[in-house]
C-alpha cells in the first residue's frame, strides 16, 4: 500500500481529528452540531473525469440545522515535497468548488517530511491589480516538534509522532507513545490492528530498537501480546462461523479457511512487532503455509533473535 493510501485511510477514518490536527484554526468553529462526511470518491470520479485525483481526501463539514454554511476541507498528502504543485492544487480546489457548488473551501497539504522551499502562495496579477491570490494551510510533519503532541488526545497527531522531528535517541520512546495513544484513544480492536501497522511503517524500528522497546516497555508489550491472542481466537471463531454458513451446501473447508486466515494474521502481527516490516517474500510464504507450519513459526517467534530463525 502506498504512503498516499495510508494517509487517505487515516484522514477518512478520523476526519475530525485530521482537520483539528492539520488545520486547527479553521477547525475551531466545528462544534457538536456539525458532521464531517468524506466526499464519495466514486462521485468525484464520475463527475470530474480525468481531473479527478483519487488520493486527495475532501471532507465536507455540514451543519444540518442550517446555522452555518457547509465547509469543504481538501486534504492532500505529499510524501515527497519536491513533487508538490501549487498549480495542481488550485485546479483541484476550483473543480471541487464548482462540483459542490460552494466557495467555502479550505486547502490543506500534509507533507510527510519537511517542506523547506515549497511554494506556499501563488498570485496572478497585472500592473494594476492582483486577480488571483491563492495559498493553503501547510502541515509539514517533519518540521513539527514531537514534544508538542507527545501527550495529545488527538489520535491523528499521536499516530504521526514517528513522522515528526525528534532526536534519534528518542525514537523508541516516540514509537511507544504512539502505540500507547492508539490503545488509549481507539477502543475498536479492528482499527487498533489497522493503525498499529501505520505506526510500524513510519517508525521503522530496526532489530536493536525493537529489542529495546520490548525491554523498556514491558507493560505495552504485554498489552500487544494479549491483543494478538484475542485476534487469534477471533480468527478461529470466524472460521467456525464461516463453516456453519456453508454446511448445508456441503462445504466443510470454511472452518479451516477462517482458522488459517486467523493464524496467518496473528503470525504477521507477531513478526512485525518483533522484526519490523516484512519482505514480500515472507508474506507470500505465510499465505502459502499450512496451519501446522504457521503454529510452529508462531512458537519460534518467542525465542528467535532474527526473522530467518523463525522461518527456516
Amino acid at each position: 500500500m502506498s504512503h498516499d493510501q495510508n494517509f487517505k485511510n487515516l484522514f477518512a477514518g478520523y476526519p475530525l481529528d485530521a482537520v483539528a490536527f492539520a488545520a486547527a484554526a479553521e477547525a475551531a468553529a466545528i462544534d457538536e452540531h456539525a458532521r464531517i462526511i468524506p466526499v464519495r470518491q466514486e462521485q468525484l470520479q464520475e463527475r470530474l473525469g480525468e481531473r479527478f485525483r483519487e488520493l486527495d481526501v475532501p471532507l465536507l463539514v455540514e451543519w444540518p440545522d442550517g446555522r452555518r454554511k457547509g465547509l469543504l476541507f481538501v486534504l492532500e498528502h505529499e510524501s515527497d515535497a519536491r513533487r508538490f504543485s501549487i498549480h495542481r492544487l488550485i485546479h483541484y480546489c476550483v473543480d471541487l468548488a464548482e462540483l459542490m457548488k460552494t466557495d467555502r473551501v479550505v486547502p490543506v497539504v500534509v507533507f510527510q517530511g519537511q517542506a523547506q522551499g515549497v511554494r506556499k502562495r501563488l498570485q496572478l496579477s497585472g500592473d494594476d491589480q492582483t486577480y488571483l491570490d491563492f495559498h493553503y494551510i501547510s502541515c509539514a510533519l517533519g518540521d513539527l516538534p514531537y514534544e508538542r503532541y507527545y501527550h495529545s488526545d488527538n489520535l491523528v497527531a499521536r499516530l504521526n509522532l514517528p513522522n515528526m522531528r525528534y532526536p534519534a535517541e528518542k525514537k523508541v520512546a516516540v514509537y511507544a507513545q504512539a502505540v500507547r495513544g492508539l490503545f488509549e484513544l481507539e477502543p475498536d480492536p479492528k482499527k487498533q490492528l489497522k493503525f498499529l501497522d501505520f505506526i510500524d511503517i513510519y517508525a521503522a524500528l530496526d532489530d536493536n530498537e525493537r529489542a529495546a522497546y520490548q525491554r523498556d516497555y514491558p507493560d505495552e508489550v504485554k498489552t500487544m501480546s494479549r491483543f494478538a491472542e484475542r485476534f487469534r481466537e477471533e480468527g478461529i471463531q470466524q472460521g467456525m462461523q464461516f463453516a456453519e454458513r456453508f454446511r448445508e451446501e456441503g462445504i466443510q473447508q470454511g472452518m479451516e479457511q477462517g482458522k488459517h486466515q486467523g493464524e496467518a494474521l496473528i503470525l504477521e502481527r507477531q513478526l512485525r512487532l518483533k522484526f519490523g516490516a516484512l519482505p514480500d517474500e515472507v508474506q507470500r510464504r505465510i499465505e502459502q503455509a499450512n496451519e501446522q507450519t504457521l503454529l510452529t513459526w508462531s512458537e519460534r517467534v518467542l525465542t528467535a533473535d532474527h526473522l530467518d530463525e523463525v522461518l527456516h
